[in-house]
C-alpha cells in the first residue's frame, strides 16, 4: 500500500536496527484519512472469507480494526490488556509477552463478543514477533471461532513472526513489509526483492 508506505518514510522514526516509532500517524496520533484507505485495503483483501467479527488488542490496533469493520459492516472487539470492573467473570484469556516493553500482559475478551459460529478477522498495528498475534489466535480458539486471517498495518518481515504464524497455517496480510531498519533507513521487501 503506497500511501502507508511513503507515511512511514516520511513520518516513521527508525531509533534501531528493530524499533519503528510511527506514533505520528498510527500508534499515538492517528491519521483518519489513512486509517480509511487502511480499512478499505484490508476489507477488499477478505471480504470473500465470511467475517462475522473483528478482532483486535488495545490500543494501537483499534483504529484500522474499527475502520476495516466500517467497510465490512462488522462488530469489531478488542482484548483487553487492563483489569477491569465490568470485565471479569466469564472471559477468554491469553498472556502476551511485549518485546518492545518488555512485558507480559494478560488480555481478555468478553465471551458475550465472540461466538463458535463467528469467522474472526484478526487486525492488529505491527508484526514483530508474533506474540500479540499468537495470544489473539488464542482467544478465537478459546471461542470456538473459525480465523479468517490476519491484517496487519506494518510487518518486520526480518523478525520471526509473520513466519511463525504463516508456518501454523493462518493467512497474513500485510500491508507494508519492512525488511531492514539498519543505518535508520527503512527498507520495504519489496524493494529488496526487485534488486
Amino acid at each position: 500500500m503506497e500511501a502507508l508506505k511513503e507515511k512511514i518514510v516520511q513520518e516513521g522514526k527508525v531509533l534501531s536496527d528493530i524499533v519503528l516509532k510511527v506514533d505520528s500517524f498510527l500508534n499515538h496520533q492517528i491519521d483518519p484519512q489513512l486509517m480509511r484507505e487502511v480499512g478499505e485495503e484490508f476489507a477488499s483483501r477478505f471480504k470473500d472469507t465470511g467475517v462475522t467479527k473483528i478482532l483486535s488488542i488495545e490500543s494501537s490496533g483499534i483504529a484500522p480494526a474499527v475502520m476495516t469493520g466500517l467497510i465490512l459492516d462488522v462488530p469489531v472487539v478488542f482484548a483487553r490488556k487492563r483489569k477491569s470492573v465490568t470485565l471479569s467473570d466469564n472471559l477468554y484469556t491469553a498472556s502476551v509477552y511485549s518485546y518492545t516493553k518488555n512485558e507480559t500482559n494478560d488480555i481478555a475478551v468478553s465471551i458475550d463478543y465472540l461466538h463458535s459460529d463467528d469467522t474472526v478477522l484478526i487486525i492488529d498495528d505491527f508484526l514483530a514477533n508474533g506474540q500479540a498475534l499468537l495470544g489473539l489466535l488464542r482467544i478465537v480458539e478459546q471461542a470456538g471461532a473459525s480465523t479468517a486471517g490476519a491484517g496487519i498495518v506494518i510487518e518486520k518481515g526480518f523478525q520471526p513472526g509473520g513466519n511463525l504464524i504463516r508456518e501454523g497455517g493462518i493467512r497474513v496480510e500485510s500491508l507494508a513489509t519492512i525488511s531492514s531498519l539498519k543505518n535508520g533507513k527503512v527498507e520495504f521487501l519489496e524493494e529488496v526483492v526487485a534488486r
